[in-house]
């Protein structure tokens, strides 16, 4: 699905307009059209992978990095008071752009973005048994 039909390649190839705000050889980062917050912006790696699961190690590091540095200009810039940083793989977790990205959220004392779960506590039990179905 890379090339024509990934609007993040078409931003990598500058074929698609976008408001870059870094990039080196391995990444870009820009401005999100939807933003949650103000200066909510998308690292992207410059090579097309479609998610988390598929992506190759030097370029999550990459990515990772440049969300990093991306974070701390928004803290030293913009002022905010924090940073969420998300990945969505899959149509379930919201994925609607099929080449990976992580979104750095700065975060307001007084902004009104919330998650749309609130953590609960956990039964111990449960806890327990996914543990062991993830250990294997």
């Amino acid at each position: 699905m890379a090339g024509e039909d990934c609007i993040f390649c078409g931003i990598v190839a500058g074929d698609v307009p976008a408001q870059r705000v870094d990039e080196d050889e391995h990444t870009i980062a820009f401005m999100d059209l939807n933003p949650w917050t103000r200066g909510h912006a998308l690292v992207i790696p410059r090579r097309h992978t479609p998610n988390l699961y598929e992506i190759d190690d030097d370029d999550l590091r990459h990515t990772a990095i440049a969300a990093r540095r991306l974070a701390r200009r928004m803290r030293e810039e913009l002022g905010c008071d924090g940073i969420n940083l998300l990945n969505a793989a899959e149509p379930a977790a919201w994925q609607t752009v099929f080449h990976f990205h992580l979104h750095v959220i700065p975060r307001y004392d007084n902004d009104p973005l919330r998650l749309p779960a609130h953590p609960g506590q956990a039964d111990p039990d449960e806890l327990s048994s996914v543990a062991d179905e993830l250990r294997g």
